[in-house]
């Protein structure tokens, strides 16, 4: 009995091997926490290179007749094709998102087309009271946005926006709650430089009760 009651405490007392217990209970965390940072570190660089790619790519085709190595039959598809073999270089099975809208100046990105008569004046867009409106779009009615899709003409303003996704670089993140992909956006918008007079966009009213 006196034996055992030794051994216990040569035991309690004993101190050799407690630094690879304690690691074991930090080394979790701490992996956690460096795959996190190198794997926001990629994220950031990707959306960096993807907004740098698609700011060059909007200035080449804001000229008359821009010219892309990338093949497409249409401006808009090398801009698309451009975009894509560009960032492919650094992005890993990515997929791409890739809108292009114009609008007629920069004060109409993101909103409805533009009310120049107000009849019964609430400030909102009603046909039946024969309000008038800039049909940005020729469509014979009032949008909500007033974009038109595609590079648009001399002077107009192309708001280009940009999703890609693709699987993350550190799979382990799931184990987290973290999403398996990445979606990264970027977004930017320029005015076609001005090779040819703009197209005024037509007045259309509502019908007068």
């Amino acid at each position: 009995m006196s034996r055992l009651r030794s051994l216990r405490h040569r035991l309690s007392r004993e101190t050799r091997g407690m630094a690879i217990v304690e690691f074991g209970f930090v080394v979790v965390p701490l992996m956690i926490v460096l795959l996190g940072a190198f794997d926001l570190g990629y994220q950031q660089y990707v959306k960096s290179q993807l907004q740098g790619v698609l700011d060059r790519v909007a200035r080449t085709a804001s000229v008359e007749n821009p010219s892309f190595s990338e093949d497409g039959d249409t401006v808009e598809e090398q801009i698309e094709n451009a975009v894509r073999e560009r960032v492919n270089r650094i992005a890993r099975s990515a997929t791409y998102d890739i809108q292009q809208t114009n609008y007629y100046q920069f004060s109409g990105v993101g909103r409805s087309e533009k009310l120049v008569t107000d009849n019964d004046g609430d400030g909102t867009f009603d046909y039946d009271d024969g309000d008038c409106w800039e049909d940005l779009n020729a469509n014979g009615s009032f949008d909500e946005n007033a974009g038109r899709t595609g590079q648009g003409g001399a002077d107009d303003v192309v708001f280009y926006e940009v999703t890609v996704t693709m699987p993350r670089i550190v799979p382990v993140m799931s184990l987290i709650g973290v999403p398996d992909e990445y979606n990264i956006i970027a977004r930017t918008a320029i005015r076609n430089q001005p090779f040819a007079d703009q197209a005024v966009p037509p007045v259309e009213c509502g019908v007068v009760p």
